[in-house]
């Protein structure tokens, strides 16, 4: 009789409190009260009482309220599985137990049509986690499914009545489907109704006030950034939007967005109609570039990372500043996730697939990730698989369409061709479209690509000493590159070419690497070379680029570059080579490029090129790598066939080995010398033998 009075009394205050705060402390002894009891009938009427109690629902309630209603039943249920599970269990009151599967019954019948449908998923909701999340496996099987599909349909009925507002019932359907989703089998799953439910994910998600709401957040930092002494921006986190950026993360749908983003994007991939994939990518698109408006108008944009620790306050950087950027980053991963779907969808939906739609979503995809480039260029763009997805997909599918493709390029490229912006977000923007239209030069005509690829990348081609555009400067060097290497771009390459040449050696080596040098005059001298239409009308451009880096090299420092400068990896085991051996190196890279002609005089200037390195070390280098470009397939069959006479009998061993010129007799050192397939080793130079 104690535990009936002590139900009706509860009963009795939930009917009656009139502060919400003082509801919400009856909670836990609504969670204690049960598991214990022992008729059925209570058991409901209590999860009944707690759907309707005026004590409740008679306020303004947010999320959270919401939550601890959920973690009544969740608790409630854990309780059962440890008081069935007890060594020694203890009957409260002397009352029998009830079993398991009848008190889940219970519960579940007091979802009744007192209540909302949009409670009942708290209700079931809670119970199927506090059984068999984390592995607890709590009901049999049959009961499992049983109330899987309650959740099911509580989801679809409570989806039919709230439709797609934008009130606590949304959110509370959309956080208690995010805590259950992955413990519903597939085939309860498939009958969700997922037109209904993916609208209502997105707008609460990204436009809620328990969302990330529209991004709006990141503007109002602005007012409580405050300078102080020595010329620093600071962000108090006493202040009130500090608090506000810490309420966000800790919302229920923002502190398990990782989860909410994979629900949105299985009903991407499961809803039935197309129009709602781009309605949503439409909800995404506006939120990235509400996102970027909001931060370039926050002073803090103004701080380029490189100069964080110089103009950031030491307090903030490591309080304040990490919080919203672990928020930004969430925003990022969950836009990826999500774009990912959409662009899988894309792959395999006709409709989506159609002329109609594929380029127009992947132009807003890109248009997303430019926004979104603040964010992602900071920790990365590479270092996520499926950031790098999304990225080569929908240039894919963009470059299908030249014409919407160069379209796209002009309605990002930088706003004042040929300068460089003093704004950090505008430059961050910049390098976003030097990485993307390299991705574009193969389909752009000549006019567009020296209209907006070359102009863009002209200012940022000299700057490499500044480290705060030194990403930026190898975009530029890349993206001109790609430019040259197109062979319709044969006029544009022959205009270009002698700035890009004289500007080249005007940053190495004090602003570019040995590795990136190799890489550009390598480049420089393929686009110049046979087969190229440039070769056509100047055929001794080649020899010309090779003869300057030759006379450089004659007077160049034989001291090792520091390690900066060297561009090696981890893997690389070479020592430290000197600016000599990096443009000796430069000319062995563009051997297998020349004509058969060309290799007859540029061959031996390579030899005495290797032989005039200063330092055993870095020749040994050299004479290795020449050995490679010969060997290993890097020349055609021309090519490597005059090599191996060359090598063999034109005293091509003996230059290269030993510096002896063709008609002298080698020193007796000669012994264990390296051999093209074939040879005869232990002649002279002049015998054909």
């Amino acid at each position: 009789m104690a535990t009936e009075r002590s139900l009706a009394a509860l009963l009795r205050s939930l009917q009656s409190t009139s502060s919400l705060q003082d509801a919400l402390n009856l909670l836990p002894t609504a969670t204690s009260f049960l598991p214990i009891l022992g008729n059925p009938l209570n058991i409901s009427l209590l999860a009944s009482q707690l759907l309707i109690a005026p004590a409740i629902w008679d306020h303004p309630i947010d999320l959270l309220t919401c939550r601890k209603l959920l973690s009544v039943f969740n608790t409630a249920a854990i309780a059962v599985i440890q008081n069935d599970s007890a060594d020694e269990p203890r009957i409260p009151y002397g009352r029998p137990k009830i079993d398991r599967e009848a008190w889940v019954k219970a519960v579940v019948s007091g979802a009744d049509e007192k209540s909302p449908r949009w409670r009942h998923l708290l209700l079931i909701g809670g119970t199927l986690i506090g059984f068999e999340a984390q592995n607890r496996q709590g009901l049999s099987w049959n009961m499992r499914s049983k109330l899987e599909s309650a959740l099911v349909t509580a989801a679809r009925l409570a989806l039919e009545e709230s439709g797609m507002g934008n009130g606590v019932d949304a959110q509370c359907i959309t956080m208690v489907l995010n805590y259950a989703f992955e413990l519903v089998s597939d085939s309860e799953r498939a009958n969700l109704d997922y037109d209904r439910l993916l609208p209502m994910l997105v707008q609460t998600a990204y436009s809620s006030p328990e969302g990330l709401q529209d991004g709006y957040f990141l503007g109002a930092i602005d007012k409580d950034i405050v300078e102080v002494p020595g010329k620093r921006f600071k962000w108090p986190a006493q202040s009130v939007t500090f608090g506000h950026v810490s309420a966000i993360l800790s919302s229920p749908l923002v502190a398990s967005l990782g989860p909410l983003s994979r629900l949105i994007a299985h009903a991407i991939e499961n809803a039935c109609d197309p129009a709602l994939v781009s309605q949503a990518v439409d909800h995404i698109a506006n939120f990235a570039r509400t996102l970027m408006v909001q931060w370039r108008q926050n002073k803090l944009s103004e701080v380029d990372r490189a100069e964080e620790a110089e103009f950031l306050d030491s307090d903030s950087l490591e309080s304040t500043i990490p919080a919203l950027w672990k928020l930004l980053r969430n925003c990022l991963y969950s836009t990826i996730i999500i774009l990912r779907a959409v662009l899988g969808r894309v792959i395999n939906d006709r409709v989506l697939a159609g002329n109609r739609n594929a380029p127009f979503l992947s132009m807003q995809t890109l248009h997303t990730l430019r926004n979104l480039y603040f964010v992602s260029s900071r920790i990365g763009s590479n270092t996520s698989s499926q950031h790098t997805f999304v990225t080569l997909a929908a240039v894919d599918i963009l470059l299908q369409y030249p014409d919407l493709a160069e379209n796209f390029l002009r309605s990002i490229k930088p706003n004042e061709l040929g300068q460089i912006p003093a704004h950090p977000l505008e430059r961050c923007l910049d390098l976003f479209f030097l990485n993307t239209a390299e991705l574009f030069t193969f389909v752009l005509p000549p006019e567009p690509s020296e209209e907006l690829l070359i102009s863009a990348s002209l200012p940022y081609l000299a700057v490499g000493a500044n480290r705060l555009l030194l990403e930026i400067f190898e975009a530029a060097h890349s993206v001109v590159l790609a430019v040259f290497a197109i062979p319709g771009n044969a006029a544009v390459a022959a205009k270009h070419l002698p700035f890009y040449i004289e500007n080249l050696f005007a940053v190495f080596p004090d602003n570019l690497s040995i590795r990136q040098f190799r890489l550009a005059f390598k480049t420089a001298i393929k686009v110049t070379a046979p087969p190229s239409l440039m070769s056509n009308k100047q055929p001794l451009l080649p020899s010309i680029l090779l003869q300057v880096l030759y006379d450089r090299a004659i007077h160049a420092s034989g001291t090792p570059l520091p390690q900066s400068s060297q561009g090696t990896t981890e893997s690389d085991q070479t020592p430290p080579l000197s600016e000599q051996a990096a443009l000796t190196l430069a000319v062995i890279d563009s051997l297998c490029f020349l004509r058969v002609e060309d290799l007859e005089e540029w061959l031996p200037l390579t030899a005495r090129m290797i032989n005039a390195v200063s330092g055993s070390e870095m020749r040994t280098v050299c004479v290795e790598r020449f050995w490679e470009a010969l060997s290993n397939g890097e020349m055609d069959v021309d090519r490597a066939h005059y090599c191996v006479t060359w090598w063999s009998t034109k005293g091509g061993r003996e230059l290269v080995l030993f510096g002896v010129e063709p008609g002298t007799t080698a020193g007796p050192e000669e012994t264990d010398v390296p051999l093209m397939s074939g040879a005869v080793g232990g002649v002279a130079p002049e015998s054909k033998l």
